[in-house]
């Protein structure tokens, strides 16, 4: 009898324990932060030939190439339209969302709770951490705005909740927990997601994660389709360290120019070292910023002005998180010995608008980006440049080219750097063709389109 009473008691007991961890409703702390969320819808305008049978092979094969020259193929314009959510972060209308949201939109359109609709202006962006801010001038209404938390102090099995735009379904509230930190999902160098398994779905991209404080601990960002309850979020404390930035229009970042891999036991005990902790150096890039420093392929970076270097991904991160221009202190452990050596940072490729890299100006019809030494290792390529984005409306898209896709030649010329390919398509007349030789999954072809 004493046994199950001791017994009774015990259930009794973590019975009680655990229903005290779980909040008896989430309806406070929706109430209280849905005016703050809001839906998105942009709109898109596309383009696409009238008779697309034209570029077919098997129709040329037949009808000869000049056959497109006797018909009339004027292009059709097309809109396209998608949802998504954000939340208002000041009562001016300042509103953070996902880059992909809002990217290429022609249209934007913001609708509060109380069904008050205004068109946004984009305002800054982020494509490496898909993070955006648009703005909404609100007149005379009222808005509602979220307070930012701490998602370092976000502890897994946490609960949370996310508001958003789920399949066009509004303000629809779901719960969960923090699955975990620290996720990368191959999407960006900066991945660094918060997994929660609050049901999101498309359309709830760019919404608030909230904690039961009703303070935004993440911006819920993508899912994996083929999974239930994975969902992943960007930590808030991400968005705080970029929102200066973004308020400026883009996040420059700076620019080492080393390749870096991560030190295991076996590396740290051939280096000398106690624990494995630090980025080991694997190749430098010629006349990069460390390169003219001095650092050398084989050198383990310890610290970044006096911050321990736990892994590779620290020292990504916190690179990225200064500004080009501004000169750290690299602490390195080179044949045993520790030493410093100061770097001015460069532009990270890709994002500087003075640097050979650039993806060229606003508005252009391909722009790109070069291959890194990894990248045309792993593709076992010598030279070619990344499509990061083709202008949807222009005959390039028309025909074919895709982001993704790496560009090898244009008109029978190579390609290796941004401002090359820039120079050589700029040089070509507007109604003469353009001729792309395209690299993409594993096989390269002929892309050709006249040039608008």
């Amino acid at each position: 009898m004493k046994k199950f009473l001791i017994l009774t008691l015990f259930i009794i007991s973590t019975v009680t324990a655990f229903a005290a961890g779980t909040p008896e409703s989430f309806s406070g702390v929706y109430k209280s932060t849905k005016d703050a969320v809001v839906n998105i819808s942009t709109t898109k305008v596309m383009k696409r030939s009238a008779h697309p049978s034209i570029n077919d092979d098997v129709f040329r094969r037949f009808f000869g190439d000049d056959f497109g020259n006797m018909v009339p193929s004027v292009p059709k314009e097309y809109k396209t339209t998608s949802l998504g959510s954000g939340f208002i972060i000041e009562n001016n209308g300042l509103i953070v969302t996902n880059n992909h949201v809002i990217e290429g939109a022609s249209e934007i359109i913001v609708k509060l709770n109380d069904e008050h609709k205004f068109p946004a202006k984009v305002v800054g962006r982020d494509p490496l951490t898909d993070l955006a801010l648009i703005k909404i001038d609100p007149g005379s209404v009222k808005l509602s705005s979220l307070s930012l938390g701490d998602s370092n102090k976000a502890e897994i099995g946490d609960w949370v909740i996310a508001i958003g735009n789920p399949l066009g379904l509004e303000w629809t509230v779901t719960a969960g927990i923090i699955s975990a930190k620290g996720r990368e999902l191959g999407s960006s160098p900066y991945d660094n997601f918060m997994q929660t398994d609050a049901s999101i779905n498309p359309g709830n991209s760019g919404g608030p994660l909230i904690n039961m404080d009703g303070q935004v601990v993440a911006i819920n960002t993508a899912i994996i389709p083929s999974g239930q309850g994975l969902g992943f979020a960007v930590p808030v404390n991400m968005l705080k360290e970029l929102l200066p930035k973004l308020k400026q229009g883009s996040v420059k970042r700076g620019w080492l120019g080393v390749s870096i891999q991560p030190i295991d036991d076996k590396l740290a005990k051939g280096f000398g070292m106690k624990d494995a902790k630090g980025a080991l150096v694997a190749d430098i890039t010629k006349d990069d910023p460390a390169d003219k420093a001095g650092v050398k392929a084989g050198d383990v970076i310890l610290k970044v002005n006096g911050q321990q270097i736990t892994d590779s991904k620290d020292l990504v991160t916190l690179i990225g998180s200064y500004s080009p221009g501004q000169t750290v202190t690299l602490d390195i452990l080179r044949d045993k010995k520790e030493l410093k050596i100061p770097v001015k940072l460069g532009t990270r490729k890709g994002e500087g608008e003075d640097d050979d890299s650039s993806v060229g100006t606003p508005g252009a019809t391909i722009s790109v980006a070069p291959l890194n030494k990894g990248e045309m290792a792993k593709l076992n390529l010598k030279y070619g440049v990344k499509v990061l984005n083709v202008d949807e409306k222009n005959n390039a898209y028309e025909a074919g080219v895709r982001p993704g896709m790496i560009i090898l030649t244009i008109n029978r010329e190579q390609v290796r750097t941004a401002a090359e390919f820039t120079a050589k398509y700029n040089k070509i007349p507007k109604g003469s063709v353009v001729v792309l030789q395209i690299y993409a999954s594993g096989r390269s072809n002929f892309i050709a389109f006249d040039k608008e």
